[in-house]
């Protein structure tokens, strides 16, 4: 990784020399726009809009569009000289639990390392952060802009996450908010059951980016010539629901039932023998892998060796005899029926 910032956290009369790096990346599949004949890239000119001359990127600055419809045009030197007190420090405000910090002020995530001279009070800071349970209100200045952030503890590691200010945050305005909607207790209970069902510890590692993996197949296969093969949807249809209860007591169902396939094929997963293996990947598209027979009874395996020791046996009956010259082979079947 390469840190994109430098700076120091303040904490009280402490400074913690830091480096900041962006701790995640898109891997959204990315495209360049294209002329459709031949594939050859689009490419766009900066031109001004009043007599369509092209200008150079020295030559850009910004502007602020007033009211009136007039331009102020800001320089390079109009933002340098503004005083941002935080344009290279982490400024610690307070610290609060982190429950009460409601995930919608969340913008980016970055870790900081420290820098060589600052690596003991960062783990003292870390380590007393991480043993308070809380996390630490700082403000910082990054690319021309003050944002409020919070600093937590993740791995080991300082994660900086900025935040919005809170006229940045929308205030929901639904009509329906309004409407005096009635829920039978009925309903409410049978959506807490399909809750309860579906609750379970957050592992990541469980989901996937389906539609990413599906573009890339379609890309490889145009690479390769192949045929392009569309993937089953797993969409909802679309509709309106009918019989609410009815619906609610069909996901609780399909739930219950889809945590037993599961829980299911990972015991079969588990199996240590290789036929059995084998037997469940040939059967697992119409499921009859679940119903295979259990650790508890291999002897069933037995009668299946004797019938193709039997078929074994009626086939070296049928093959043709071998000239008188060639003994190698009836000599090899003399000595596996004596053994």
């Amino acid at each position: 990784m390469r840190s994109i910032w430098k700076g120091a956290i303040s904490f009280g009369l402490v400074t913690i020399p830091v480096k900041l790096y962006s701790a995640t990346e898109t891997k959204d599949v990315s495209f360049h726009q294209v002329r459709r004949s031949d594939g050859s890239r689009i490419k766009y000119k900066r031109v001004a809009a009043v007599d369509g001359e092209e200008v150079a990127y020295g030559d850009i600055a910004k502007g602020f569009e007033l009211s009136s419809g007039e331009t102020v045009v800001l320089s390079d030197e109009d933002f340098r000289d503004l005083p941002l007190t935080t344009s290279r420090a982490i400024d610690v405000l307070q610290f609060v639990p982190l429950e009460e910090l409601d995930p919608i002020f969340f913008e980016k995530s970055y870790y900081l390392e420290p820098d060589k001279a600052g690596v003991k009070p960062y783990v003292l800071l870390r380590d007393a952060l991480g043993k308070s349970g809380r996390v630490a209100i700082v403000k910082v200045a990054l690319r021309n802009r003050e944002s409020l952030a919070a600093l937590r503890v993740r791995n080991g590691v300082f994660v900086l996450e900025t935040m919005l200010w809170p006229d940045e945050v929308r205030t929901p305005d639904f009509g329906f908010l309004n409407e005096d909607v009635e829920v039978r207790p009925q309903e409410l209970e049978m959506a807490g059951s399909l809750i309860e069902t579906l609750t379970g510890e957050f592992d990541p590692g469980e989901y996937k980016d389906s539609y990413r993996e599906a573009l890339q197949a379609v890309i490889e296969a145009k690479v390769e010539g192949r045929e392009v093969v569309q993937p089953a949807s797993s969409q909802p249809t679309s509709g309106s629901v009918v019989d609410l209860m009815a619906a609610l007591r069909a996901s609780v169902e399909a739930a219950k039932q889809g945590r037993t396939d599961s829980g299911t094929a990972a015991s079969a997963g588990s199996e240590e023998d290789p036929e059995k293996d084998v037997a469940t990947e040939a059967d697992s598209g119409s499921g009859s892998a679940r119903k295979g027979p259990s650790r508890s009874a291999p002897a069933k395996k037995a009668p299946a060796r004797k019938k193709a020791a039997a078929a074994d046996g009626a086939g070296e009956k049928a093959r043709p005899k071998k000239a008188a010259g060639d003994t190698s082979k009836p000599a090899k079947r003399t000595a596996r029926k004596s053994a």
